[in-house]
């Protein structure tokens, strides 16, 4: 697997951990057990922290090779050119 396709791998997963502790983190807020609701907001919040970071990577990783191969095509382009 791909550097890029496994930080997109892992925010998916940060993505769904953070999901399931602010579904939490409202439960037990319906209930007023606020301690437990605070603590689940915080694992949420650390989640979309880390998800955020690989969404990041992930797209600095993919912008470098779409970058790397627009260059090799302009310049393949521009020898065509040239030797027409």
């Amino acid at each position: 697997m791909s550097k890029t396709w496994e930080h997109y791998h892992h925010a998916s997963r940060h993505h769904e951990r953070a999901a399931y502790h602010y579904k939490e983190a409202a439960k037990y807020d319906e209930v007023e057990e606020h301690e437990k609701a605070a603590h689940h907001a915080y694992l949420a919040h650390g989640h979309s922290q880390h998800a955020i970071h690989h969404d990041a990577e992930a797209a600095k990783l993919h912008a470098e090779q779409y970058d790397r191969s627009a260059t090799a095509a302009s310049e393949q382009a521009a020898k065509k050119k040239s030797t027409a």
